[in-house]
């Protein structure tokens, strides 16, 4: 694949089909309007699951169970060639109460994913038992043995390095401000450093994708939620696996680190932390954790997510201009989705057969 290509949004989703693009062959330009990998990319917590995946549609989870079987092979060839190690690791999600047992387990059945009811203990037992020290108890509990998180910084630097490595472009603090075209075509695309001309444009530019598309946007559905998150610091992980309450989760890290998140706030590109947020997230994390009236907030901070309704993401060529697509709309799960998106928007540049029907990720342009 010979062609030059623009990729518009130095994100997760950006740097994967960019990364994707370059394997083929294909010179390739990033245009990012701040930093590489600094918005939601950054900001999220690297579960790779949906949180309690039976409360999301298939399109939903078809995409991030093809997506999550990628990630080992991905994960370490992007350790090898950058020397930097996302930390992927299993680490297990326990699901505290509440929760419909049976709808979990006939979905978990249906899908052959592991999935077992267990007790909490709070002092260290032997056994079968999950351990969490100093936590409240609850009497039973469903545990996902299977469920992977990364590390989302780790992952975004190894990612550029490895995208620097295969010969493409990134060029930071480049807003694009249009999309010229004539004939079904993108003739050029205009930004703050300049025109650019290739012979297609991918717009992945999370929560602001929408506004570059700008009149080609159709019905496009994408905006921002702002989700704040909590980071403390112990010498060791208090807990093992990852823990969801809710829509609370709680992510040990191997150093100790440990993320409490998160929100979902419709106000617009506001990446603004509050203190009202920030008391609301520790006292949830409190009850689960008491330990944590022990430690202090080591850091508070915000993200824009790309909302799209259903959680389904747009990834598909533009129904009117032939060499525009998009990937973006992830929601909160574009880093669990990011390789088979990045798979199947290539596959759709490149007329390559889909590993499964992609139809629903088509929708978003809501044309008839």
């Amino acid at each position: 694949m010979k062609q030059d290509v623009i990729v518009i949004g130095a994100g997760i989703i950006g740097l994967a089909t960019a990364e994707r693009l370059l394997l083929q062959g294909a010179k390739v330009t990033i245009l990012e309007r701040n930093k590489a990998g600094q918005e939601s990319s950054w900001a999220g917590g690297g579960i790779l699951s949906p949180l309690c995946p039976w409360d999301y549609s298939d399109a939903v989870t078809r995409l991030t169970s093809h997506s999550v079987k990628q990630f080992p092979a991905w994960i370490s060839a992007l350790h090898q060639a950058s020397g930097i190690d996302p930390e992927y690791e299993i680490s297990g999600m326990l699901i505290l109460p509440s929760y419909d047992v049976e709808t979990a387990q006939k979905w978990c059945s249906k899908r052959e994913i592991k999935i077992e009811e267990r007790e909490i203990l709070c002092t260290p037992a032997m056994g079968n038992n999950i351990e969490i020290h100093t936590c409240k108890t609850f009497d039973r509990t469903l545990f996902l043995p299977d469920i992977a998180q990364v590390r989302n910084p780790r992952l975004l630097r190894a990612l550029l390095n490895r995208v620097a490595q295969l010969g493409g472009k990134i060029i930071e603090g480049c807003a694009v401000n249009g999309l010229e075209t004539a004939h079904q075509q993108i003739q050029s695309v205009t930004s703050s450093c300049g025109k650019f001309i290739a012979d297609y444009t991918i717009v992945s530019a999370g929560a602001w994708s929408k506004e570059i598309l700008g009149k080609h946007a159709l019905k496009l559905d994408i905006k921002p939620i702002r989700g704040q998150m909590l980071l403390f610091k112990f010498d060791t992980p208090p807990v093992r696996s990852i823990l969801v309450k809710n829509d609370l989760y709680i992510i040990p890290r191997r150093d100790g680190h440990l993320l409490i998140g998160s929100t979902l706030e419709d106000v617009g590109f506001d990446k603004q932390t509050t203190t009202s947020v920030r008391d609301n997230l520790l006292m949830r994390a409190q009850a689960i954790l008491p330990i944590l009236h022990k430690i202090p907030i080591k850091q508070h901070w915000a993200g824009l997510r790309p909302a799209s309704p259903d959680n389904i993401p747009i990834i598909a060529r533009h129904p009117l201009i032939n060499n525009l697509f998009i990937n973006s709309g992830h929601f909160r799960y574009g880093v669990t989705m990011a390789p088979a998106s990045a798979e199947i928007l290539v596959n759709e540049i490149m007329s390559i057969p889909q590993p499964f029907d992609t139809t629903p990720y088509q929708m978003g342009w809501n044309i008839d």
